[in-house]
């Protein structure tokens, strides 16, 4: 069963009416859409390739694109979060290293994706006709479906608890959504 009261206070804490809020929201939402969109987009018409010259260099520029908006959506979320009250009763050391321990996991889904994966693995290279030989089936990807995804939601829930955030907290939440759809959408 769920505690109602401790839902209601958390919401106490966090202004969903405040501009770098929604904007936080918008980024976080945004970003899947786009990359999703584009790829699709890619796939069927080759017009990134085309006007790049070539696939690969379509691929990289897109993946500095995804790089750069992800740099705005931390952004945001650090801003939004740093903008709204914390949680007295979490401003403690524990709750500190507790963030930090689960940011560090996230961190570590998220680099050991990267290497697995290369960067045309990361960053959409299969809607760009660049295929890997084999799937990937070593770690990270032998312990969780995703991790790239849920590894940067760990991290966001770190920097929530890192910082004693129910905005914070509340964002990751919808980062959480945004890649469920996000994965719904790309299965």
């Amino acid at each position: 069963q769920v505690d109602v009261a401790a839902m209601v206070r958390l919401f106490g804490y966090v202004d969903v009416t405040d501009t770098g809020f929604i904007v936080a929201v918008l980024s976080i939402a945004f970003n899947p859409l786009f990359w999703n969109v584009v790829a699709r987009w890619e796939h069927k018409t080759r017009a990134l390739s085309q006007v790049f010259g070539s696939p690969r260099a379509a691929c990289y520029c897109l993946g500095a694109v995804i790089l750069l908006l992800n740099c705005v959506r931390s952004h945001c979320f650090t801003e939004a979060m740093k903008s709204q009250p914390k949680l007295e009763g979490w401003d403690y050391h524990w709750t500190y290293y507790s963030g930090l321990a689960i940011s560090a996991v996230g961190t570590l889904f998220v680099i050991s994706s990267f290497l697995a994966l290369g960067f045309t693995g990361t960053f959409l290279g299969d809607y760009f006709g660049i295929l890997m030989e084999e799937k990937v089936t070593s770690f990270p990807f032998n312990v969780l479906d995703n991790p790239m995804y849920w590894g940067s939601t760990a991290i966001y829930l770190g920097w929530s608890l890192m910082h004693a955030s129910p905005a914070g907290l509340l964002l990751t939440a919808v980062v959480a959504i945004s890649y469920t759809i996000a994965v719904l959408y790309e299965g």
